[in-house]
């Protein structure tokens, strides 16, 4: 499956990130803060069609489906992608790969052992290499392969492109044991995910310089020391071939060649119709159509009941039978040519069923999870009592469901940051926040200043038309996206203040009335509104004429794409009247306002912008809120409390945006309103995300076997700038204590396993608190696989072990790609 709203470059990855604090969090006591049973839940079991190495045939080529060619080999670079992890892991000594429980295991491939030896007065790690592990030059591996990565590493050379260093830096030297296959590694200060390191392990050849380090990697791999050896790569084919390593001292790879080949999430169906590939992460749709095509197996030849033309009913049929052999030559004609383009079209289709019956669809739960990001740098989400209210109207068991329920995969919600179902470290500490409760979140955002009547209210301190207002609202301005083409209007400020009698008010109400095509129902509506404005303005929930008045904003016909103003009988300059007579002109207005609302009263995302709808005209002392669109929508000081929901819109980010349409209808029923914004793909983290302009987002993390090495970046308060900005790198919830980094460097620094993943515990309740990244469910993991495959599929945590992975035997005949499904 496509990594949709993963960051680029994180996928098994470690990540450097910093985080921005909103001040000091009120929070109930963390220690041990659970909302279930203590004992750990089981995850989710691979799907690898599990096959003894006998019962594997020896050859053969497997053709791998990834997503792009790797943008570098070096997976220690800003760039590496997870294209780069499938093919360094075939290629490079990963010396604790994760299990299936994703705890870290040693790898008996290249380490004899490897533990600490000594914690006083410093740590020391003492590594005994396997005494046949060499690279494919013939090589061993050794300690100057250690001591250059280490040094490449450890950040004291800025001329070496390095993505991280977490754990280098902590060495203070690294020698030479009792003999060549013993590398002794000295600390500077102790650091418990010391088994993170020199993973991948790279030749010297690379690490040893800037320049090969910087650009020895990026395009191929000379020297490698794994199963199979980089044979080539062809970037008009799309592919980077493996073959197997003659020098590889491990069990032999079954296969011949492997190759890994670039198909975009959404050509993956064709690809495995036509033969190109073998094995594939998949959509839900196509792991539907390939468990469609094994039902329809035994089908007798009967019509397919789906895919194109099955909706059609009998008498549909029958009418176009009818219509195409009709007298209505040229209706019959157009008939009939779209009876043979349908035929085309269920021809096709079956065809490809037919090929796809010789997959199946292995599944499992990703080492990934997806989280909704609330943005904390600024606006309402920068008082945690609103981000707390937010989480706490979410129903996750139901957003589960949504994603999971229908691939038949536990849709249980996540309760940790910092690890994964089925993980030794793994419990729920989502108590420190609270379960769902309406009542509870709207009482928060009471005590935030969020009411019912705040989105009319007159800000505190503020005359109407003032330089505050003024300022207020240049500050809330928008410009133009030119990667999404998205147009974000923005409203002016009033242009100047006067006091004006009712007769003008009401000579505003004649004028704005000529640009109705229903002049005269208008006018007796208007009529009624003014017979209840008193009323109105007194009880806002009970008159709907006063609800509407959060559309009234001051602003300005020029803007771009704002709707002119009425074609007779109408100043271009907006009437201004006194603030208390704002309900008499009500009927009038509704009629302007209706030109950017849609029928449900929601407005178009295109036209939302700080302040309220463009075109829509309030008298003058009038503030100018955001459209209440929901019904009970809250606000302050005149702004409506309405958050920027920012969604990917590519194909393979489908189940995103439905869990984003459920959050904000969640988010309704407390009275937030939501401006979902979709933009593509390619552009979601550089332009919105990561540069913060969002409020709400989902985006997924990968899982670590090292959360305080791993996780202490994503939640850490982050450091100030020279230039006064905040050093966020990835952290892009910009949320962050204190006491979260210290219970992280804590952890980083206990050789302790059980004492560190209780500070974890404690650190992770702590984040829940916060309410920066609320965990909603583990990702799910489709691959559709050649069925007669064994040992590949849905990994879950563990890592594939690639000379483990062929065709049964008696079943592979030669390279997969040759064969015509």
């Amino acid at each position: 499956m496509s990594h949709v709203g993963v960051p680029r470059g994180t996928v098994r990855k470690r990540r450097t990130l910093a985080l921005l604090t909103t001040g000091v969090l009120t929070i109930p006591v963390l220690a041990g803060c659970s909302s279930g049973d203590e004992e750990a839940p089981r995850g989710v079991a691979q799907d690898i069609a599990p096959t003894a190495r006998q019962a594997v045939a020896d050859g053969s080529t497997v053709n791998w489906a990834i997503d792009a060619l790797p943008a570098t080999f070096n997976a220690f670079q800003a760039d590496a992608d997870s294209a780069t992890t499938r093919v360094t892991e075939a290629l490079l000594p990963t010396l604790f790969p994760m299990d299936k429980a994703g705890q870290p295991r040693l790898n008996p491939d290249y380490l004899e052992s490897a533990k600490v030896i000594e914690r006083e007065p410093k740590q020391v790690v003492l590594y005994k290499l396997n005494q046949q592990a060499v690279w494919s030059d013939g090589r061993e591996i050794g300690a100057p392969d250690f001591v250059a990565q280490w040094r490449a590493l450890r950040g004291k050379d800025s001329a070496f492109w390095t993505a991280r260093n977490s754990g280098y830096e902590r060495i203070e030297k690294i020698e030479r044991g009792a003999d060549d296959l013993q590398v002794r590694v000295t600390f500077s200060k102790p650091y418990g995910d010391w088994r993170s390191l020199f993973s991948p392990l790279y030749p010297k050849e690379i690490t040893g310089s800037p320049e090969t380090f910087n650009d020895g990697a990026r395009t191929t791999l000379k020297n490698t020391a794994g199963p199979f050896v980089l044979r080539g790569v062809s970037k008009a084919d799309g592919t980077v071939t493996l073959a197997r390593n003659p020098r590889w001292w491990g069990d032999k790879a079954k296969l011949d060649t492997l190759v890994f080949r670039a198909v975009a999430p959404k050509d993956r169906t064709k690809a495995l119709t036509d033969g190109t590939v073998d094995v594939a992460d998949v959509d839900p749709s196509t792991a539907d159509r390939i468990t469609l095509a094994r039902r329809d197996r035994g089908g007798n030849g009967q019509p397919l009941t789906h895919g194109p033309g099955a909706d059609v009913s009998p008498a549909a049929a029958l009418y176009s039978y009818a219509v195409a052999h009709g007298s209505d030559e040229k209706a019959a004609e157009a008939e009939q040519a779209a009876r043979a383009k349908n035929r085309k079209a269920v021809l096709a289709y079956a065809a490809e069923q037919k090929a796809l019956r010789d997959f199946a669809v292995r599944k499992s739960l990703e080492p990934a999870y997806t989280q909704l990001a609330l943005n904390g740098e600024s606006g309402p989400l920068a008082d945690d009592r609103v981000r707390r209210a937010v989480a706490r109207a979410l129903d996750r068991e139901e957003l589960a469901r949504t994603v999971l329920g229908p691939l038949g995969l536990p849709a249980k919600p996540l309760g940790s940051h910092l690890a994964l179902a089925g993980q030794p470290g793994y419990a729920d500490g989502s108590g420190a926040l609270g379960e769902q409760n309406e009542k509870e979140a709207r009482a928060l955002l009471a005590d935030a200043g969020w009411t019912r009547g705040g989105a009319l209210q007159q800000p505190k301190d503020t005359k109407a038309g003032s330089e505050a207002e003024k300022k207020g609202e240049k500050e809330g301005e928008d410009g133009a996206d030119a990667d999404t083409g998205e147009e974000k209007k923005t409203t002016g400020g009033a242009e100047k203040e006067e006091n004006a009698e009712k007769k003008d008010a009401e000579k505003a109400d004649k004028d704005a009335e000529k640009t109705d095509k229903d002049a005269e129902k208008t006018d007796k509506d208007s009529e009624k509104d003014e017979g209840k404005a008193d009323k109105a303005s007194r009880d806002e929930e009970d008159s709907a004429a006063s609800r509407d008045e959060g559309l009234y904003i001051v602003g300005e016909d020029d803007k771009p794409a704002a709707h002119a103003p009425a074609a007779t009988g109408t100043s271009a300059v907006p009437a201004l009247a006194p603030a208390r007579h704002a309900a008499f002109q009500s009927a009038a207005l509704l009629r302007q306002a209706a030109a950017v609302l849609g029928e449900d009263g929601a407005v178009a995302a295109q036209d939302k912008q700080p302040g309220g709808a463009a075109g829509a005209y309030a008298p003058a002392g009038t503030p100018a809120p955001a459209p209440a669109a929901a019904k009970g929508q809250l606000g302050k000081d005149g702004k409506a409390l309405t958050l920027r929901f920012v969604l990917p819109s590519g194909p393979g980010s489908q189940s995103l945006r439905a869990v984003g349409d459920k959050i904000a209808a969640m988010l309704e029923k407390i009275g937030i309103g939501t401006e979902i914004t979709k933009v593509p793909d390619e552009s979601y983290f550089k332009d919105h995300i990561a540069s913060g302009v969002y409020d709400l987002a989902l985006y997924s993390w990968p899982a670590s076997a090292y959360p305080a090495t791993d996780g202490r970046p994503i939640y850490a308060k982050p450091e100030p700038a020279t230039d006064g900005s905040l050093l966020v790198e990835q952290n892009y919830t910009r949320v962050g204590t204190d006491h979260i980094d210290q219970l992280f460097d804590r952890a980083a620094g206990e050789l302790d396993e059980k004492a560190a993943r209780d500070l974890m515990k404690q650190a992770d309740a702590r984040i829940w608190a916060a309410a920066g990244s609320i965990p909603l469910y583990q990702r799910p993991q489709l691959v559709a696989v050649d069925k007669k495959l064994a040992n590949v599929g849905a990994f879950g945590f563990a890592a594939p072990r690639y000379q483990d992975i062929g065709f049964k035997n008696r079943q592979a005949a030669g390279s997969s790609a040759d064969r015509k499904k």
